[in-house]
């Protein structure tokens, strides 16, 4: 048996031990393994790695080593599909940088107002960007971001980029970017497009592939044959068979995420959707409500869940079988991760039948389609999630901060501390989840109260 690598093993800067300390990681995941080295050493490297496999620290660690904080000027930038993704990349490449002084890492989205962004660039260029390629390639036009000393240029998700059509702004910022730069590709799938997009890109990339043929051990996966007429039945019959603590159900289009989520919650599941037509805000708020288990009923596109980054997810369902096998290998790795067993449980109509072949394929074995009697009228006793959200209406820039929560709560609002549980903080508002029970006593309680000598309207999700 082979000894595992450690960080302590590689070359790294002392800047960098810090975070890692941080982050708790000291032995390397596979595509750690695979990769770090080839990128340590200036290489191009195009990966297909699933999502939770530790690809963020792989690329950080490349990134980050070659900054030069002396220079105010950009010299990494990492591309992401969304907003959601690109905030969860910034968090974690901010603490592998604990250790690294006067280093500014921004993260430069769409969706949000344009005016505040320019005037940070304006203020002091970072040295690290982070963002989606329709508000770079916006920020670039305006002469407001300057790539010519770009040092590391990341492809993050690429394959979902294409699909939103970033094929075009893509290429666009690549073109002002320097040429000799190193260059970091990580997909879920190869798709023809991703292998066309990195032969202009890279040079003599190094190809790494990890997680991508066969399915986790640690995942138990059920079909099932779909009645398309009673889909969303079976979809609730299933739920309540299996009762996991928490689930997210794909959909192939985002009407059928608003629409399932509505029939669930009709049904009395904690069940909401989540797909790119929403604002950002709903989007935001969705995600720390599942996150926070004020909501145990993700439905979601394949688009939007990349945004998605909780470990302890129960079940992954498939409302419908995704068109490739890779991205079902790419939903379903949502659960089991981190040691845990998981489930992956598929509805699938005849009409899927080429789908499932493919499946089949990919797993070498034949699959079989079990039976699930659609759900009749309306059930009993359907489990709730165990917290409610409270939503403040103050956040960072009011100086709040999750300790002034927790003190109004435990303190004025009388509530025992283990009754408050995750708190999530924004530049406007805040979010603190309470368990059900207490949720009501706990919003008339700040309400008619005080958080940090201030009142701020509060209401409950």
């Amino acid at each position: 048996m082979t000894t595992p690598i450690q960080f302590s093993d590689l070359a790294l800067s002392p800047l960098l031990l810090p975070g890692l300390d941080a982050l708790g990681y000291h032995v390397l995941t596979p595509i750690q393994e695979q990769a770090l080295p080839a990128i340590l050493d200036g290489r191009d490297v195009i990966a297909q790695a699933p999502t939770g496999s530790g690809k963020t620290a792989a690329f950080g660690l490349g990134l980050l080593r070659n900054i030069d904080v002396a220079a105010a000027r950009p010299q990494a930038l990492v591309l992401c599909p969304t907003r959601e993704l690109a905030d969860q990349v910034g968090q974690q490449l901010r603490k592998l940088a604990t250790g690294i002084p006067n280093l500014k890492l921004s993260v430069l989205c769409g969706g949000i107002p344009l005016a505040p962004q320019l005037a940070s660039l304006a203020q002091h260029a970072p040295q690290v960007v982070v963002g989606t390629p329709g508000r770079i390639l916006e920020l670039m036009q305006k002469d407001a971001l300057d790539l010519r000393d770009l040092r590391t240029l990341v492809l993050d998700e690429a394959d979902r980029m294409l699909d939103m059509g970033f094929d075009e702004p893509i290429r666009a910022i690549v073109k002002r970017t320097p040429k000799e730069r190193q260059t970091l590709l990580f997909s879920a799938t190869f798709p023809e497009a991703i292998r066309t997009l990195a032969q202009t890109m890279l040079r003599d990339p190094l190809e790494i592939s990890v997680g991508g043929g066969a399915q986790p051990a640690a995942i138990t996966s059920h079909f099932f044959t779909a009645d398309p007429a009673r889909r969303v039945q079976q979809l609730a019959a299933l739920l309540l068979q299996f009762n996991p603590d928490s689930a997210v159900v794909f959909c192939n289009m985002r009407k059928d995420a608003d629409e399932v989520a509505g029939s669930l919650a009709h049904y009395g599941f904690s069940a909401l959707a989540l797909h790119g037509d929403m604002e950002q805000r709903d989007r935001d708020e969705v995600l720390v409500r599942f996150a926070n288990r004020s909501c145990n009923v993700l439905v979601a596109s394949d688009v939007a869940a990349r945004g998605l980054d909780i470990d302890d997810i129960g079940a992954v369902v498939n409302f419908e079988l995704p068109s490739d096998a890779d991205t079902y290998l790419h939903r379903i790795g949502r659960t089991g991760r981190a040691g845990r067993s998981g489930l992956a449980l598929s509805l699938v109509a005849e009409k899927e039948l080429d789908r499932l072949a493919m499946i089949e394929q990919q797993q070498n074995g034949a699959i079989k389609r079990e039976h699930i009697h659609p759900l009749e009228g309306r059930p009993r006793g359907v489990p709730q999630a165990p917290m409610a959200t409270l939503r403040i209406d103050a956040g960072r820039t009011d100086k709040l901060r999750p300790g002034d929560i927790v003190g109004a709560l435990t303190g004025e609002a009388g509530l025992a501390k283990e009754a408050v549980g995750k708190i999530a903080t924004f530049p406007t508002r805040s979010y603190v989840a309470i368990t059900r029970k207490q949720a009501s006593q706990a919003l008339e309680k700040l309400r008619s109260g005080k958080i940090k000598g201030r009142r701020f309207r509060i209401h409950l999700l």
